[in-house]
């Protein structure tokens, strides 16, 4: 339960989806190869949690948080080491917008069942912020 809630966090409100992912913004002064590693983590630890959760209940309950802390992490690891506040909060609105506002194929992981379709569709949302955030590096170098 601790994993799932990332220590208490998903009891938070409003939005504990937000606050899972605010919990992890630290994360980006370890730079590119820490986030990425810390996603991994995340996204290992948070699957063996949810899977282990009793099945009854939503499918994918607010206070499970661990999948928006491996998706922030992914895309705060396309983020160029010593990146600035800017491209922290460019790497959180975009995560968050992919997260809620779920487009393909982050509405087909949504739909999936289980610890895998819990972890996936945040997964993906970061893996979307992460190539807008490393497609803008590559346009316009500097400006993260």
């Amino acid at each position: 339960m601790m994993v799932a809630t990332l220590g208490g966090i998903g009891r938070l409100r409003p939005g504990p989806g937000t606050w899972g992912s605010l919990a992890v913004l630290p994360a980006a002064l370890l730079g590119p190869a820490g986030a990425l590693l810390l996603a991994a983590v995340a996204a290992v630890a948070g699957w063996l949690a949810v899977r282990a959760l009793p099945a009854d209940g939503p499918q994918d309950p607010g206070w499970i948080v661990v999948d928006e802390a491996a998706g922030m992490l992914l895309a705060l690891a396309a983020l160029p080491a010593g990146a600035g506040w800017a491209g922290v909060a460019l790497a959180f609105l975009l995560f968050r917008a992919f997260d809620i506002l779920k487009p393909w194929p982050v509405s087909w992981a949504d739909r999936q069942e289980g610890a895998t379709g819990v972890m996936l569709d945040d997964i993906l949302a970061g893996a979307m912020a992460a190539a807008v955030l490393l497609a803008l590096g590559a346009i316009a170098p500097g400006l993260l």
